[in-house]
């Protein structure tokens, strides 16, 4: 079993499941006898692009996928589970004529009424422009997250901010956001004077911050940079390796859908979790994190594998 040390907190973490709507919810009864622990549950989300509604009946995807079902699995595990944590790391526009009509708002309203937690930004976020986005950004409810989008010289100045922390059952939980290079990917009108920042200097400038100031327990990055790549393009997979200090990378723009989070070592030896929900809201990210609340010094973050059979498209 591999071991990462964790400040104050001993954490389990049952890998990804990605939770098909239609397949009941099965708990390993055995991992819940021990009253000591914390469970706090991490759904997430990635590349949903404005679709609402299940795939047409003609499509690849007929009948499946939508914000709407989405939802309706997330109430669901809402009822059974206490601690509950939804994330996104962007590309919510973009997609469906949803997008074209209501130009982004309806997708923040209905996240809003999911109780999303924060989101970071993708690069189809901006296919309206920074005057799109903040003409819709008040249907937000939760904060957008980007820590290597300098946008001093916008009007998204002070719209956005760097990380968010959230306190679960007295357990504390960063969380960065880090986008995607727009330059090549976004028409220059669209980013104006954004200014992109070396996205591996300010996860781990903001996960320093995090771990040792905040004193956080464990620490999420919500990426837009995407799984994988065959070039030397910084990705999930490269961030990690030069990360210190964040536990789980949350992905997002490949649309990779993964049977299992990824176990990476980072600079220091330590791993970090990787999980990307494919795209469409086709599937629900989801993690299982254990905490020791009677641990009062340094612990080990043991991780626990699913089968892969624990995979299915909602």
């Amino acid at each position: 079993m591999e071991e990462l040390k964790l400040q104050n907190r001993r954490t389990f973490v049952k890998n990804s499941l990605l939770a098909g709507i239609s397949i009941p919810f099965i708990q390993n009864k055995s991992i819940f006898k021990n009253n000591n622990r914390i469970k706090i549950t991490i759904l997430h989300t990635n590349d949903m692009h404005s679709h609402i509604d299940p795939f047409s009946i003609n499509s690849k995807h007929s009948g499946m996928g939508g914000m709407t079902r989405v939802s309706s699995l997330v109430k669901e595990i809402r009822k059974i589970e206490t601690n509950v944590l939804l994330l996104d790391a962007g590309d919510i526009f973009q997609g469906t004529p949803y997008f074209n009509r209501y130009k982004g708002k309806l997708e923040l309203q209905i996240m809003s009424e999911m109780g999303y937690c924060a989101s970071t930004m993708g690069n189809h976020d901006f296919d309206n422009g920074l005057d799109g986005f903040l003409n819709v950004l008040p249907n937000a409810n939760f904060p957008f997250l980007c820590a290597n989008y300098d946008f001093s010289n916008t009007i998204l100045k002070n719209k956005t901010k760097p990380y968010q922390i959230v306190e679960i059952d007295n357990v504390k939980i960063g969380i960065i956001g880090i986008g995607i290079k727009l330059e090549g990917l976004v028409d220059e009108n669209l980013f104006q004077k954004t200014i992109y920042l070396d996205p591996v200097d300010k996860a781990n400038q903001w996960a320093k911050h995090l771990k040792h100031e905040e004193q956080c327990n464990f620490i999420i990055c919500l990426s837009h940079l995407g799984y994988e790549y065959n070039n030397d393009k910084i990705s999930d997979i490269k961030l990690a390796k030069q990360s210190r200090n964040i536990d789980l990378i949350i992905g997002g723009h490949t649309h990779t859908f993964l049977d299992n989070a990824k176990e990476i070592k980072n600079i220091s030896g330590k791993d970090v979790l990787i999980n990307q929900a494919g795209w469409g809201a086709l599937s629900l990210g989801r993690i299982d994190l254990f905490f020791d609340k009677t641990s009062n010094q340094n612990n080990n973050l043991a991780i626990t594998k699913l089968p892969k059979k624990n995979y299915a498209k909602i």
